[in-house]
């Protein structure tokens, strides 16, 4: 159970590691801002205080320390999903890593920004709301992609130090 946990936690800060490392290769290349955590963090943090929706995270109240919020919780969803990786296959999964688990599970979990996290910013399902939603879909899925080479990457890395 703790040998799982690690695996999750280092699996996890692995892979989101690797995706913000893409994100500032998009804004190297491409010109496209990075990922706002600040916003994540207010949205997360009005949580509590039971807010799921807003009309427009960005006129919603501010709160303090969002950004540190949102950067926390950036990193413990990755950490979930890589538990959820080793929860459907199996520790031994770091082992012995195979890319299409981490695949399956960085494209599911695209399904958690389109039906959760977007919506409740205000962006709609799936960016809907966006002004380019069909570039916000595409960027979601290939950054989900990262996040799944980030897995069997740091999984392979994991195997091979062991």
């Amino acid at each position: 159970m703790l040998e799982g946990f690690a695996y999750a936690v280092v699996l996890g800060i692995g892979a989101t590691a690797l995706l913000d490392i893409w994100a500032q290769v998009l804004k190297a290349v491409l010109g496209y801002p990075p990922p706002n955590w600040g916003m994540v963090g207010r949205w997360f943090a009005h949580l509590p205080r039971g807010t799921f929706f807003h009309h427009g995270i960005g006129q919603s109240a501010p709160v303090n320390r969002e950004l540190a919020i949102g950067w926390t919780m950036h990193y413990v969803v990755g950490i979930v999903f890589a538990a959820a990786l080793l929860l459907i296959w199996g520790v031994e999964w770091v082992h012995a890593p195979r890319f299409i688990p981490a695949w399956i599970v960085g494209l599911v979990t695209v399904g958690a920004g389109w039906f959760i996290l977007q919506p409740g910013m205000g962006a709609g399902v799936a960016a809907s709301k966006t002004p380019n939603p069909i570039r916000a879909r595409v960027l979601n899925i290939v950054g989900h992609t990262v996040f799944a080479i980030g897995l069997y990457g740091t999984a392979l890395l994991i195997s091979a130090v062991r």
